[in-house]
């Protein structure tokens, strides 16, 4: 890897708004997004990469494929974007799939309520110095929970801050949920409703039953997939990080419930990092490192599976450029967590933003598999074959389809399956009403009315069977990449600024590792000679065939502008031509410049770029080449 830039990321002295510009300025510039449409003015929300963003992107989701993908032996699949009502019924995200927005009283201009009460707080924080005690720590409290807050407690928030809409200072409505998913209709007759997915987990969900019997009806095994997702945002802002359409890598790995063990959590134990627990948010305390092991063992995490996805996450991210000081997992809250999880993290990455969640690894029960199979009748189960048959009491509800249909008569088919469907502790307390009284009233959901159970309408025994398997549906543990998100946040963690040729010119730098750098290298001939041209086409031909990303630049500008534009893009190394038989090369951040071999110099800038080697190592072995002045000349592309 190229040297590392010590300031890198950081603002410095610039104020993180003038940091943020000159960031987004650089990308905008150099073409690694710009926003879509741009001609017709633009859509909030919808961005386009260009070449080196396509890139970093590109090299971004190759290595989560290799970090996550080959060497955890998952399962790949990609599905369709477009989803039928009926799958995201199942899943709730139809009902529930919902951000508390607000309106401008007079003009009807929304926005996200929860992001006004954070603004309000973190402007008071920032600029506000004649804030007592009192209210900086009621304004750090609130930053703590906010996404603890239910709609009546954030519209009470706002009402006692008395903020108002920030583009007309009007007043604004109480908040009320707002579904993030677009809807379309599948098929012309519109009598198929769909939407955009939102996820792209829930495609995994549906071919459980298929992947199951593809890894040879084993657990646990994992099921990953990339794709574009698609949330219909109240108020995108904030780049990359907020958008309507956007990609996910995601994993659902599937797991016996009553074993959440994992073989490999020990090569992840002894990770030490930032980690925010609820206690501590709820307490008002800041995230403090802490060993994984003993996370996981002091019941902080829940389980070694979703431990060890953790620590996966955190290895993905670091080794992708990502500041570990910069880095903290936090739990949610309890308002934040579905009532059928059992434990869920976010990895948070700090930028000028502030931290922002990039990662989600999520304990989701048995929850999704369960609702499909509710929604579909068909099972999505698993199941352990026994060495030897077990006796096991077995508790056995059989309703009396006669009486039933006497009773209930069109309604029988719904009233049967809610028997069918309780619990054991539902219907052993039905069995003991039924003895002593002879009848019991039943809620039936799918009628929304009690209805009359009486003792010859079902039978319900507990029996001792003997079994030669056990069945039972998985639980899940899903990490969940917003890729966007993160290449954000790469972007600004390896952005820093040097000095020119004149003291007031800074020069702006992607210290990108050579694992995500968009072009690995670049080819200049020193001065527009053709024997020089020769032999950077000879080199170019020899980087091609070593699958080396690559630019040559055979333009007149001075050597010290050509490493100025390719510092900027974030390519680690240069190659100078300067001689027929040996070439320069120079590392970006450090600028140390070596002399190679023509015919050596793609075997080493594949070592470099592969990770095989550090800069450190090439230089040991290489002799050392000072620039002149005319090569250490740098200027403002």
């Amino acid at each position: 890897m190229a040297a590392s830039a010590p300031s890198a990321g950081g603002a410095g002295t610039m104020s993180r708004d003038a940091f943020r510009a000159a960031v987004t300025n650089t990308l905008e510039r150099r073409l690694f997004f710009v926003p879509s449409f741009k001609i017709y003015g633009g859509v909030a929300g919808l961005y386009d990469y260009g070449p080196p963003g396509c890139a970093v992107k590109a090299n971004v989701l190759a290595f989560w494929r290799q970090h996550f993908v080959l060497e955890e032996g998952m399962l790949e699949v990609d599905c369709p974007c477009v989803t039928p009502e009926v799958v995201l019924k199942a899943s709730g995200h139809v009902d529930k799939f919902t951000d508390l927005m607000v309106k401008d009283e007079k003009t009807g201009n929304c926005y996200r309520a929860d992001h006004l009460l954070k603004d309000f707080c973190k402007d008071k924080l920032e600029k506000d110095h004649t804030l007592s005690p009192e209210m900086v720590k009621e304004y750090n409290r609130v930053l703590a929970i906010l996404d603890d807050l239910s709609a009546e407690q954030l519209g009470a928030k706002i009402k006692e801050y008395g903020i108002v809409a920030p583009d007309t200072k009007n007043p604004l409505s109480d908040p009320y949920p707002f579904n993030l998913m677009f809807q379309t209709s599948i098929g012309p007759s519109g009598l198929s409703p769909g939407y955009m997915r939102p996820e792209t987990a829930q495609g995994i969900f549906v071919n459980f039953k298929d992947l199951y019997y593809y890894n040879g009806n084993k657990l646990p095994f994992a099921a990953a997939q990339i794709g574009q997702a698609f949330r219909n945002e109240i108020s995108p802002r904030q780049g990359l990080l907020r958008v309507r359409e956007f990609t996910l890598a995601e994993i659902e790995h599937f797991v016996d419930p009553e074993d959440k063990s994992h073989p490999k959590f020990g090569d992840v134990s002894d990770l030490e990092f930032l980690m925010f627990p609820r206690e501590d948010q709820m307490a008002g305390r800041s995230a403090t490192r802490l060993k994984l092991g003993n996370a996981v063992s002091e019941g902080t995490v829940n389980n070694e599976t979703l431990g060890y996805f953790i620590g996966r996450v955190y290895l993905f991210l670091t080794q992708l450029g990502i500041d570990k000081d910069r880095l903290r997992f936090r739990q949610h809250l309890p308002n934040e967590m579905a009532h059928y999880a059992a434990d869920c993290w976010d990895a948070e990455i700090e930028c000028s933003y502030g931290w922002i969640e990039c990662v989600g690894i999520a304990d989701r029960s048995a929850y999704d598999l369960r609702a499909h199979s509710d929604k579909s009748g068909e099972k999505l189960e698993a199941h352990e074959k026994f060495a030897e048959p077990r006796e096991v009491e077995k508790l056995v509800i059989t309703p009396s389809k006669k009486e039933l249909g006497l009773a209930f008569k069109g309604n029988q088919k719904m009233v049967l399956e809610s028997l069918e469907a309780m619990t054991e502790t539902e219907a052993l307390d039905m069995k003991a009403v039924l003895e002593s009284k002879g009848e019991v009233e039943f809620k039936v959901c799918t009628l929304g009315k009690d209805v009359t159970i009486k003792k010859n309408m079902v039978s319900i025994n507990i029996e001792k069977k003997k079994e030669h398997q056990r069945k039972f549906t998985p639980s899940v543990i899903e990490p969940s990449f917003g890729i966007g998100r993160i290449i954000y946040c790469l972007f600004e963690h390896c952005f820093y600024q040097r000095p020119g040729k004149t003291e007031d010119e800074q020069l702006n730098v992607f210290c990108f590792p050579p694992l995500v750098a968009p072009i690995k290298c670049t080819v200049f001939p020193l001065v527009k000679l053709e024997k020089f041209e020769v032999v950077a086409k000879k080199i170019s031909k020899a980087l091609t065939a070593a699958g080396i990303s690559h630019i040559i630049d055979m333009t007149g500008n001075t050597i010290g502008k050509r490493y100025a534009r390719t510092d900027e893009i974030g390519v680690p190394l240069a190659i100078t031509v300067d001689n027929t038989t040996s070439v320069t090369v120079r590392d970006r951040d450090s600028k140390d410049q070596i002399r190679v071999e023509v015919d050596e110099v793609a075997s080493v800038v594949k070592e470099v770029t592969d990770g095989q080697s550090t800069w450190a190592d090439i230089m040991w072995r290489y002799p050392a080449h000072s620039s002149s002045a005319a090569d250490e000349e740098e200027a403002e592309p």
